[in-house]
């Protein structure tokens, strides 16, 4: 239980402490390497911080430059539907997944169970009585921004992978960390963009 006990505390410890001192980092990947295995598609490499993630938990903050480099090799990593088609998909099921909170759980055979938890971090629906604030209220987002190209890809981008946009965003890598299926991203377009979504409609 000890060894456990640490774990629980180096993983709830400062992000910023290991990108300043990589001994102590290197030894809670040690630890986790010991203490955990790949089960299903949970996949333990997911408690690794990445690269770009240690420069964002650092006690220094960042340059605008740094920022900016971050912003750009993010934006490499989307993938854009090859259909080119945005939002085809059915709103209902968008506002399911952005209402779910379901992880990658290990008992799951494939992502596709899986939600956005969107709710966490931002207000969707006129309809809603409580809703998460670290993020901004997406609501009226389509009758506001519209369905231009321009918003439509942001928004695509934006889901997939928030990093390209705000290099040390809070907002999951949804699509490039294989949180939500490039369908699932597709329902959630619909949910925000589609004028009978409870997103736009009062």
């Amino acid at each position: 239980m000890k060894k456990f006990s640490i774990i629980a505390t180096l993983l709830v410890a400062s992000s910023g402490a290991f990108a300043a001192d990589e001994a102590l980092y290197s030894e809670f990947k040690d630890m986790i390497d010991r203490s955990f295995k790949t089960t299903g598609i949970a996949a333990k490499h997911r408690m690794y911080q990445l690269d770009f993630q240690k420069e964002c938990s650092s006690e220094k903050p960042l340059s605008a430059k740094a920022l900016k480099a971050i912003e750009a090799d993010q934006l490499k990593t989307i993938r854009y539907p090859a259909d080119g088609k945005y939002s085809s998909g059915n709103w209902k099921e968008g506002e399911k997944i952005a209402l779910s909170g379901r992880g990658l759980t290990w008992t799951d055979k494939t992502p596709y169970d899986n939600g956005g938890g969107c709710y966490n971090c931002h207000q969707m629906s006129h309809k809603e009585l409580a809703y998460g604030t670290i993020g901004p209220s997406l609501a009226d987002w389509g009758k506001i921004r519209g369905s231009g190209a321009d918003n439509v890809k942001y928004t695509w981008g934006k889901i997939y992978n928030a990093k390209a946009f705000n290099g040390c965003s809070n907002m999951p890598r949804n699509g490039d960390s294989d949180i939500l299926t490039e369908q699932q991203i597709k329902h959630l377009m619909a949910y925000l963009l589609e004028p009978e979504s409870p997103v736009n409609k009062k």
